[in-house]
């Protein structure tokens, strides 16, 4: 890590109610998931709901930020969708741990690059869980490992982070590949990195025999390490997540 990464500032613990933990079993529609989110976030801003951390996985689909350039999809194997967040064009499917995060960042400190430093460390943690070591790049958003096997420079990205905010309270979160088809990120130019020495890459490719359920714990015991305490959320909202 770099000098300048060891200055990294990241969120404080905030105070009050424990934040919501949520699994959805089942894959969960991207239009849905999209619902719920605006849904819960305005009723966090309004002080109505607790913040909620949601951990699920979609079916094959690829979502566009807000920087999504026309050539970034190549192949349109799967629906497209319209994200909102910041970023370019990702892939979202099963094998895939999707967290969406709606957590009011006024009660931790309103700073965008301290929550994305913090979102950032809490992946590398839970990566070195299962003994692999994410890294941050200055130029590249998300979390890369090396793949000096593979070629002189080689680095395949293992996490997305995508994020937007409505009333200092976030929206979408990130993704980490547990076992998904990596064939499937050949239909777009994964956000937006297309030189030819940066892949994709997932737990279970580089011989990690993690479970979607096994990388849960790891998340969940490093979030409150960062973030502070969760609790187990009752399941009547993500009864409304259909099943695709």
């Amino acid at each position: 890590m770099t000098a300048e990464r060891d200055r990294i500032t990241l969120l404080p613990h905030a105070s009050g109610p424990p934040v919501a933990w949520r699994v959805s079993d089942a894959p969960v529609a991207y239009a849905t998931a999209l619902v719920e989110m605006e849904r819960r976030a305005a009723a966090i801003a309004a002080g109505e709901a607790r913040e909620l951390v949601w951990l699920l996985e979609h079916p094959p689909l690829y979502t566009a930020g807000t920087s999504t350039r026309p050539d970034d999809l190549l192949d349109a194997r799967f629906p497209v969708h319209e994200a909102g967040r910041g970023g370019q064009l990702t892939y979202h499917g099963p094998g895939q741990r999707v967290v969406y995060l709606m957590l009011d960042l006024k009660r931790r400190r309103p700073d965008v690059r301290a929550y994305v430093a913090t979102l950032e460390e809490w992946i590398i943690r839970t990566l070195a869980a299962f003994n692999l070591r994410g890294e941050r790049r200055e130029d590249r958003v998300g979390v890369w490992v090396r793949r000096p096997e593979r070629g002189e420079g080689r680095e395949d990205k293992i996490a997305a982070i995508g994020i937007r905010l409505r009333r200092w309270v976030s929206l979408h979160g990130i993704a980490i590949n547990v076992d998904p088809d990596l064939t499937h990120f050949a239909g777009i130019v994964p956000c937006g990195v297309s030189e030819s020495r940066f892949g994709v890459t997932s737990l279970v490719d580089l011989g990690r025999p993690v479970t979607m359920a096994d990388l849960d714990v790891a998340l969940r015991r490093e979030f409150e390490a960062l973030f502070g305490p969760v609790q187990a959320n009752d399941q009547a909202a993500a009864s409304t997540a259909a099943t695709a």
